[in-house]
């Protein structure tokens, strides 16, 4: 039983979504830490990687800690995905120029 109760808590802590809305209204949801922030870019760590959204004028405007939800708002231009393994390696390609 309590097998089963670990393997349910640990699938929805995997659970992610985007939803945009007219490219002024982001809500993601599983995120795990908002790795950084500013008026033209975020980087949100998530369980499929880190994602990156870049914009103009963004703010977030509400973030859970709880259920891992982040609301963003503004001018959303793009959002990136870089995986965890591309991070560390890109970091140590950079490092042995």
């Amino acid at each position: 039983m309590m097998n089963e109760i670990s393997a349910v808590k640990q699938d929805t802590a995997l659970r992610h979504s985007v939803a945009l809305e007219d490219r002024r209204n982001l809500t993601v949801t599983g995120v795990l830490a908002v790795v950084s922030y500013d008026a033209f870019t975020a980087a949100l760590e998530t369980p499929r990687g880190t994602l990156t959204i870049g914009g103009e004028n963004l703010n977030v405007s509400e973030l859970s800690v709880s259920t891992g939800e982040v609301r963003i708002s503004g001018s959303i231009e793009y959002l990136q995905y870089t995986d965890k393994k591309e991070m560390r390696e890109s970091f140590f390609k950079r490092l042995v120029r």
